[in-house]
């Protein structure tokens, strides 16, 4: 049985392939999804660990059922998907005498999640994960070492934006802007899908763990191609407006924040998707007073505006947009645009959608099934050809600023695997110098960095306008940063080595070295890293 999972910050959607209708279908774990009557199965994505010493844990509709998710209590986590692969500032708690980590977290649940799969008839022969289109290498990373310890064969992972495409069902070689907004991300990625006459002939999509054979290599099909045109992404989601709901009712009401006050804003949030007023009561067991939480659409749209949320989307639309010209790619040749997660369906984000674009151009009667489903056609035949998510570059030593900083040389976008390699050629700074040393980083965006943190028991995610590059290093360590023995050593004043960076078609960073002197090759197609 082909399964995919949507592992997203606020819900979780799980679709398996029917062979008997030869469609997806999305389904209702029983006790762990909630049915909703407008929305289809979804899966919460709440933890609660009850033992950790032997990761016996609930999950999802669990967890609300047992009233778990309305108490401070450190066993329970909520919105920890954001907190795996970064650097927490703050305490990770204790529980059963170890640090439980938000990386574990995420592990259990999935653990979990599947252990619930496995019953079913014909097991989980192959696994399609959907990742965010910024996560940093570090996710993904976490998501592969998850995936080695799984009980199935096959494990492949797909870019969320590129599976909403895919899910929607669009046409032939039509360009789609997907927006894809959660819990915890907003991805905005432009792609085309085009038809190929020819049958793969290796795996597709980006194979994590694989058996003896993939599904891909014995399919008969044509093969379909989703073609990334360009990509924006930032940490903004439903997450942040809830917080900033709960904020609003704590200086208008003296609200206490809270677990359950953070449930009863995304209630009144929900609420106010399909009506112009909501409201929840809140009764405080402690003082024995209660609250009427009442909120409008334009109430929230203040909020909204009070913390820079559209100027926020507009940033990240801006970038979209310049991308796509440079490709000569104009507003008005997008076909169309597909509208994802459950922050798509507040009306003031979609109103923000049509200052850009047509109405009969937006799509938006999928919104959390569409990524799950999407995902199960790499198993049907569907190859993606994507690019790189990040700038790769080499450290230098800034005179000017007198700090380090990073120069890029395979930049953002770049396709892979590249057919020709970029050059780069180095002399020494030392009189004998007996090697040539280069650092090589993952480069993020140069606008400001994301901090996460706890405020109280509420994981806050905050940007950070520095204007500093943030980096993910890829070789910073002994044994890996020497790239050039030179024999004999280097002298100021001339070149003496040419580099030559190329990424692979399984997007892995290899470099050849070349001695200028002696006209030896140092090093040949070294592998340095995989990148994202």
């Amino acid at each position: 049985m082909a399964i995919a999972i949507d592992f997203g910050t606020s819900n979780t959607v799980i679709a398996r392939w029917n062979p008997v209708t030869q469609e997806p279908e999305t389904l209702n774990l029983a006790g762990l999804s909630v049915q909703q009557s407008l929305n289809p199965p979804l899966i919460p994505s709440l933890l609660y660990v009850e033992d950790a010493a032997k990761a016996k844990v609930l999950v999802g509709q669990q967890v609300r059922d047992r009233g778990l998710d309305l108490k401070n209590d450190p066993r329970f986590f909520r919105t920890f998907k954001r907190g795996i692969g970064t650097d927490i500032q703050g305490f990770l708690p204790e529980l059963d005498g170890q640090i439980v980590t938000f990386e574990q977290v995420g592990q259990w649940f999935l653990n979990r999640v599947i252990e619930e799969l496995a019953p079913m008839q014909g097991g989980v022969e192959s696994l399609v994960l959907t990742v965010p289109v910024d996560s940093f290498e570090a996710y993904r990373y976490w998501l592969g070492k998850v995936c080695q310890a799984l009980p199935v064969e096959q494990v492949r992972i797909l870019d969320e934006p590129t599976a909403a495409a895919l899910g929607y069902g669009m046409a032939d070689r039509e360009v789609l802007l997907v927006v894809d907004f959660g819990g915890g991300t907003l991805d905005l990625s432009l792609v085309r899908l085009d038809r190929s006459t020819q049958v793969a002939s290796k795996p597709v999509g980006f194979l994590l763990k694989f058996g003896n054979k993939s599904l891909a290599e014995t399919s008969k099909q044509k093969v379909k191609t989703a073609r990334v045109l360009a990509k924006a992404g930032q940490n903004l989601g439903g997450s942040d407006i809830d917080n900033w709901i709960v904020d609003y009712f704590a200086q208008t009401q003296g609200l206490t924040v809270s677990p359950l006050t953070m449930r009863l804003a995304e209630k009144v949030k929900i609420q106010l998707s399909s009506q112009t007023q909501a409201s929840e009561v809140y009764f405080n067991d402690e003082t024995f007073e209660s609250y009427e939480l009442e909120l409008n659409r334009d109430t929230l749209e203040s909020i909204l505006k009070e913390h820079a949320f559209f100027e926020r989307l507009d940033d990240s639309m801006t970038q979209l947009l310049q991308q796509a010209r440079r490709q000569g790619i104009e507003v008005a040749d997008i076909n169309a645009v597909l509208l994802v997660g459950g922050t798509v369906q507040i009306p003031a984000v979609q109103t923000w959608i049509k200052q850009y674009f047509e109405q009969e151009k937006i799509r938006c009667e999928r919104p959390f099934e569409a990524i799950a489903q999407g995902a199960l056609q790499i198993v049907q035949g569907v190859e993606i050809k994507d690019f790189l998510y990040h700038s790769y570059g080499i450290r230098y030593w800034d005179r000017r600023n007198h700090r380090h900083s990073w120069h890029p040389i395979i930049r953002e976008g770049q396709p892979y695997p590249m057919t020709q390699p970029v050059e780069l050629v180095l002399g020494a700074s030392l009189e004998n110098q007996p090697s040539i040393e280069l650092i090589m980083g993952e480069l993020g965006a140069d606008t400001g960095s994301t901090e996460v943190y706890f405020d109280g028991d509420r994981l806050i995610t905050r940007r950070l306008e520095s204007g500093v590059t943030t980096v993910k290093p890829l070789n910073d360590k002994d044994g890996a940063r020497t790239i050039a023995k030179l024999i004999p050593p280097g002298f100021p004043g001339s070149d003496r080595i040419k580099i030559r960076f190329l990424v692979d078609d399984q997007r892995f960073l290899r470099i050849t070295v070349e001695d200028l002197l002696t006209n030896e090759t140092l090093l040949e197609n070294q592998l340095v890293a995989q990148l994202s």
